[in-house]
């Protein structure tokens, strides 16, 4: 049985794959189980390591170049999220009508397993990984993949789970058309990458609302009624699985809430109701008992005990990059959330804080607007340590409200200014609302020079 019940894409033929990375290669290992005549293109170098399996595996590819002529005599083309659709290859592939989807899309065809899958601006790696680990708990044969892990097109080619928990990003939700979610997650929807999407919020919102798209009656949608741009986004998209929404600002009979004394209750069609007092969650902070709802909603349509799904509430551990606390030194908590590449996650990451901050901001500006922080930085950071090159709208943006803001000139010099600006009991928090490419290869490798600095301090 598969997840897309119909054949809607060639099974046979000439399989072209843009992009060698994690999802690019796992696609081509299943594409030849299934018979495809595979061929992999990648215009930059592909790492060793990918290379090495694609050569076990005797399957064809090139770097550095794209074959043009032979990827236009594809019958299916899968590309890499990280690929715009404008790119001229992709535009001609379309003109000659050659489907171009994504890897979630390519594998789905060919798993019965349930898939779970969870999308937002922010929070979405976390309520992956803790309903992951919830599930895995429980006693679930659960895979993880999409935007985290190993790639989902390789899990089905040599794994046999009986559901996956998927992140799942706008750009892969592009690429997606007949798939279909048995569970629905919509976590929040802020801008973010409104560069791919011709400037225009709605655009951005309908790329993440084709996650209900061709859900059944069976299916569920599971989505927070407290954000005004999902609640904006349901007058133009329904799905036909159960609604069940998660609030902290109102009443709900089915769905998840807050009690005025601070628990969470989730009530899910024919279960009996969890209850856990939000001081209980490891994950603290008004977002992440956001990230908790929706995960205990999914948990609870899983038929999980409750008692399995407070065990792991209550002991999961945040992913790396994620508010991840480093080290506390002088009385001076470090803390690396390296992973907040938007301005709506550095407000999530100074809304978890009831101590003083000094924040470490900056990278590759994306054109952000830190009007929305203004208040936070006002209550709470005493000091801005500026990262990478543009720091001139961070200087415009805090100049009146904080007393101090310095630039830096690499992660350790940072570190050590932050070091001498911070007091005891003070916390010092990498968030830095921009992309990192500036100075690091990526956000995990600026969370871990972070790491690595505030080590030898």
């Amino acid at each position: 049985m598969s997840n897309i019940s119909t054949a809607y894409y060639p099974q046979s033929g000439s399989l072209v794959i843009l992009g060698a990375g994690e999802s690019g290669v796992g696609t081509a290992i299943l594409g030849k189980e299934k018979g495809y005549d595979v061929f992999v293109s990648d215009k930059g170098l592909i790492a060793d390591h990918y290379k090495e399996q694609l050569k076990a595996e005797g399957i064809a590819f090139e770097e550095g170049n794209h074959d043009e002529s032979r990827i236009l005599n594809a019958a299916l083309v899968v590309k890499s999220p990280g690929i715009p659709e404008t790119v001229p290859l992709v535009v001609s592939l379309k003109e000659k009508n050659i489907p171009v989807i994504a890897e979630i899309e390519f594998a789905a065809q060919y798993t019965a397993a349930k898939l779970i899958c969870i999308t937002g601006s922010n929070g979405k790696s976390t309520t992956t990984m803790l309903t992951y680990e919830m599930l895995k708990h429980g006693g679930l044969n659960v895979g993880l993949a999409g935007n985290i892990g190993k790639s989902f097109a390789l899990q089905v080619a040599r794994e046999n789970f009986d559901c996956y928990v998927l992140e799942i990003s706008s750009f892969m939700l592009d690429d997606m058309y007949h798939f279909r979610a048995d569970i629905a997650v919509i976590l929040n929807i802020t801008p973010d990458h409104l560069d791919r999407y011709d400037h225009k919020m709605e655009n951005y919102v309908d790329s993440k609302f084709r996650m209900i798209q061709n859900q059944t009656e069976k299916d569920y949608f599971i989505y927070c009624l407290d954000d005004p741009e999902t609640i904006k986004g349901l007058e133009r998209h329904h799905s036909k699985g159960t609604y069940l929404p998660f609030t902290q600002e109102q009443l709900v009979e089915l769905g998840a809430y807050l009690t005025a004394n601070k628990t969470m209750i989730i009530n899910t069609p024919n279960n009996d109701t969890f209850t856990m007092r939000t001081e209980e969650l490891s994950l603290q902070g008004k977002h992440n008992i956001y990230n908790s709802m929706a995960s205990g909603l999914i948990a609870k349509v899983q038929e999980l005990r409750n008692q399995a799904m407070k065990e792991s509430m209550g002991s999961y551990v945040n992913i790396p990059h994620r508010l991840e606390h480093v080290a506390c030194i002088g009385g001076i908590n470090y803390v690396n959330d390296s992973k907040a590449t938007n301005v709506n996650s550095v407000w999530y990451a100074l809304e978890s804080f009831s101590t003083p901050i000094v924040l470490l901001l900056g990278g590759v500006d994306k054109g952000n607007d830190y009007t929305m922080l203004a208040d936070l930085v006002k209550d709470k950071v005493h000091a801005i340590v500026c990262l990478g090159k543009d720091t001139a709208a961070i200087h415009k943006a805090f100049e009146q409200d904080v007393e101090i803001i310095v630039n830096s000139t690499s992660m350790q010099d940072a570190v050590i200014l932050s070091s001498h600006l911070a007091k005891k009991g003070d916390t010092v928090l990498l968030s830095p609302a921009c992309a990192s490419f500036d100075w690091f290869k990526n956000y995990e490798d600026r969370g871990d020079k972070f790491k690595a600095a505030v080590m030898e301090l």
